[in-house]
Formats: structure tokens, C-alpha cells, sequence
């Protein structure tokens, strides 16, 4: 089953409740992106911030992390309620050990990778992962960016991987990702769609992530 993840990253955080409630029935999952201004220049949230969110939605929260030492954060993560976290493969200096710290602390882990990263770098960790995040922009760390059909290829490879062996792991997508996008990383094998600006910049955000749940819902492998 394909999926939507909102990222809160382009809502409006001064009714984050608010928009998150609008944008549930059609998003399964809460995508949050945490930057430290050092692995990616912008700096954005922390734990505190999915603390805040976990009375209010029942929705799978997402802690995706753009920082440098990302196990440092984990312990903070999972007491703050989080479900799912993902670092950056180029931002751990032992990706198997992150990856079994997480699991220890009661998340379900990802790895991501950068634009420029081979994604054959997360090959040898895939029998532990939740999901593997492929970056689709050009440059980690800002939303609004345009999709970038270079990253293609990267979603097909480790798609094939993943089906080689057998695994359950979701591949999403992150970056760019809208109505025209989307039909086409579905087709090369993701099963999430992490959108920012294409629902929370909207006129109405739920209208619009209903629309890309839509599109999810529909696709045929």
C-alpha cells in the first residue's frame, strides 16, 4: 500500500494543530524534519516539537534527521513519542550501530541519503531498516525545491534490492514531490511520498493531500 506523509516543514507553526487535523484523514504518516544548521545550513526543530504533536494526532510521527551525531538525539526522540526515525548515512560514523540504538530505544529506523550518495551505501543495512529515504532535490534541507529526475534510478536500485531479498521496507520519497511528481516515483517503486510545500503551501491542504493520498491509493505496480 502506498502512502503520504505530510512534512510539516512548510506548515504553518502557528496552527500546527490545526493543520495537522486537516491533512490526517488523507496522511498516514507525520513527516518532521529536524536540521541542526550544521550537517544542512537551515536550522528547524527539535524533540520538543514532536512532544507537542503526539497528544494531538495518532499518526505515525517521522523524526527524519538532517544532523550531525543523529544517534545523540535519539534517546530525546523516542521519550518525546516518536515512531520512526531516519538519519543521514553521510552523518553517522557507525550506521549498523544507530541503526541497532534506535531499535533499542523503540523506533523503527531508516537510513537517507544525500543526492550525491550512491545508494548502494545503504545496501548492507536493509535487512534492519523500516524505510530508506532518497532524496528527489537537488541540495538536502529546504523545501520547494524542484523535483529532480536524476534521483529516479536511485528509487528503481534500491526498490530492486529490497524485492531481491524479500524485505518490507518502505522507500520515500522527499523533496519536489507534488501531483506531477509523484505518478512518476510511485512507477520507479517508492511506497511513501513525503510532501511539504505541495500541501501545506496550498490553498487548502487537506484538498491537496487528499489529492496525493489519492494518487497513492491508485497506483498499479
Amino acid at each position: 500500500m502506498r502512502r503520504v506523509a505530510a512534512s510539516i516543514l512548510s506548515a504553518d507553526f502557528a496552527r500546527l494543530g490545526e493543520q495537522i487535523k486537516a491533512v490526517e484523514p488523507h496522511a498516514d504518516i507525520i513527516h518532521v524534519d529536524v536540521m541542526d544548521a550544521h550537517f544542512v545550513p537551515p536550522l528547524t526543530i527539535g524533540p520538543v516539537v514532536v512532544q507537542s504533536l503526539r497528544p494531538v494526532t495518532d499518526r505515525t510521527l517521522h523524526a527524519h534527521l538532517m544532523v550531525e551525531r543523529p544517534e545523540a538525539l535519539f534517546e530525546d526522540f523516542a521519550e518525546a513519542g516518536t515512531d520512526l526515525v531516519t538519519f543521514h548515512i553521510e552523518a553517522a560514523a557507525e550506521p549498523a550501530a544507530a541503526v541497532r540504538r534506535a531499535g533499542d530505544l523503540k523506533m523503527r529506523p531508516g537510513i537517507a541519503v544525500n543526492p550525491e550518495t550512491p545508494i548502494e551505501s545503504v545496501f548492507p543495512h536493509l535487512e534492519e531498516l523500516d524505510n530508506v529515504i532518497v532524496m528527489t532535490l537537488a541540495r538536502t534541507g529546504w523545501a520547494g525545491q524542484p523535483f529532480q529526475e536524476s534521483s529516479l534510478p536511485k528509487i528503481e536500485a534500491v526498490r530492486r534490492e529490497i524485492d531481491r531479498r524479500g524485505l518490507e521496507v518502505d522507500v520515500v520519497v522527499d523533496g519536489g514531490i507534488d501531483e506531477e511528481s509523484a505518478p512518476k516515483c510511485l512507477a520507479a517503486g517508492a511506497t511513501v511520498l513525503a510532501a511539504a510545500s505541495s500541501i501545506f503551501k496550498a490553498d487548502d491542504p487537506a484538498e491537496a493531500a487528499a489529492r496525493l493520498a489519492e494518487l497513492a491509493r491508485s497506483h498499479r505496480p
